[in-house]
């Protein structure tokens, strides 16, 4: 059919929410991975689950490639329309549904920007702690597609260890719930975990149970500068074999604390000569005490390490000065210079080896890299800085050095994504961490669920 049949039909189901333009098809054409573009030749925004049910029908029929995207914070490209087709819009799905105080769980659309419902239940007493660094922007449903995890994983878990049950709409238009609304579920396949984390290539979610916790109502902050960024990371392992589970411990090489002073005009912070890197550690609970006592274990442990001074946040907007260095870093970055971001991630113990390697390489390959990440979890975020490397290396000899850090990962028995996903640029190291019967195992997935491929073509495999 042709492109006009195309849009009359798109306009019968959502009216004037179906947009041709090019200012507003370059405006959903891209998301914050690197400086990718590519254009889609409808963007539409559905307000309702029928809605959906109606396009996916209608683009499953006609073979039309179908994209969601939220707020296209992505750093994989999960939200690129490669292929071109139907950019699906879920912004409007916007409306927290139910905060339900009595079973500590919250029932929300996709649409919500993470850090608003984390706020809205807050007030209630409860808890949703993951926090990735664009939560201030993110939504709650993208945090769905990637598994999104953030500081306080380290502690309280990643999004899927939150997401109790999901109405979502199939490739070919029907509408489901996933599972049930409890904290135990043993009946059937647990196809509710299945969509977390498949980057919107299986179905569309259009609503939302998590489950909440007591929020903490005290916590402590200090940020530790190391003379070694090895000691650095050698000193987390050292720190949990202590006996503490930090609600965030964040590493942040030098050039990472120093470039985002520059981007933030934020320079509260002294870097001595000397630190290659710092610590930001959080401890938090109900019971001030017994937090003064984990410092104190942390102190103890960190006395074996080569550091200078220690900085104890002292009120709340010194902390919040803290974490907003730490989750600007990203940002920081990207005014340095063209770079590539790897979200590596091993056993927390390897992260002294893991650094090692990836320097290492740096000097075999002629690259910078600035590293920074969520310490606790060994998720270690790899980027690679072009700076003078030529274009031939860039594009051409650049991925031969990626693929020596993921396979480095692989044998430290890590992965190659712990919470950006894989979206468009880490397809092709995917043969790395999985035999190919796995990966034909993942794509019979895909089949049963889109049988035409209609859904978010292209990403993963």
């Amino acid at each position: 059919m042709s492109a006009s049949n195309h849009f009359h039909a798109f306009n019968r189901i959502v009216g004037n929410r179906c947009f041709t333009d090019h200012e507003i098809l370059q405006e959903y054409s891209h998301d914050e991975t690197e400086d990718l573009s590519f254009l889609p030749n409808y963007v539409l925004k559905p307000e309702t689950p029928e809605e959906i049910s109606s396009i996916l029908k209608y683009c499953n029929e006609q073979k039309i490639p179908v994209t969601p995207a939220g707020a296209r914070t992505g750093l994989s490209g999960g939200a690129l329309p490669i292929n071109g087709g139907v950019l699906l819009s879920m912004e409007r799905f916007n409306k927290i549904l139910e905060i339900d105080e009595k079973n500590h769980q919250v029932t929300t659309e996709p649409g919500v920007i993470t850090q608003v419902l984390q706020e809205a239940v807050k007030e209630k007493g409860l808890f949703y702690p993951p926090d990735p660094a664009s939560k201030g922007s993110c939504f709650i449903g993208g945090n769905i597609s990637e598994n999104s995890g953030g500081p306080k994983a380290v502690k309280y878990g990643v999004t899927k260890d939150y997401v109790l049950n999901l109405e979502v709409v199939l490739p070919t238009g029907e509408i489901i719930w996933t599972g049930a609304n409890v904290l135990k579920n043993a009946t059937g396949y647990n196809l509710t975990q299945l969509i977390v984390g498949s980057e919107g290539t299986l179905a569309v979610v259009t609503k939302i149970v998590l489950k909440l916790i007591p929020h903490p109502t005290y916590d402590l902050l200090m940020l530790v500068p190391f003379k070694s960024a090895e000691k650095a990371c050698e000193a987390v392992a050292d720190i949990f074999r202590a006996g503490i589970t930090p609600s965030g411990l964040e590493f942040m090489e030098r050039n990472a604390l120093l470039w985002t002073q520059e981007f933030t005009q934020d320079h509260s912070i002294n870097v001595a000569e000397d630190d290659e890197a710092h610590l930001l550690i959080e401890v938090d609970g109900f019971d001030p005490d017994v937090l003064m006592v984990e410092c104190e274990k942390i102190m103890n442990v960190l006395e074996r390490y080569p550091t200078n001074e220690v900085l104890f946040a002292e009120t709340v907007a010194q902390k919040n000065s803290l974490w907003s260095l730490r989750r600007k870093v990203g940002e920081a970055v990207k005014t340095q210079s063209i770079y590539k971001e790897e979200d590596t991630v091993v056993p927390r113990f390897e992260l002294p080896r893991l650094l090692r390697l990836v320097k290492t390489i740096g000097e075999q390959y002629g690259f910078q890299s600035v590293c920074y990440g969520h310490a606790g979890d060994g998720n270690l975020h790899v980027n690679i800085i072009k700076g003078n490397m030529t274009d031939d290396q860039w594009n051409n000899e650049l991925s031969k050095a990626i693929r020596k850090i993921f396979e480095g990962v692989k044998e430290m028995k890590g992965t190659i994504s712990g919470e950006h996903g894989i979206g468009i640029v880490q397809k092709s190291y995917m043969d790395i961490v999985f035999p190919e019967v796995t990966l034909d195992l993942m794509r019979s997935i895909k089949k049963v669920f889109d049988p035409n491929e209609i859904l978010n073509p292209g990403k993963i495999f």
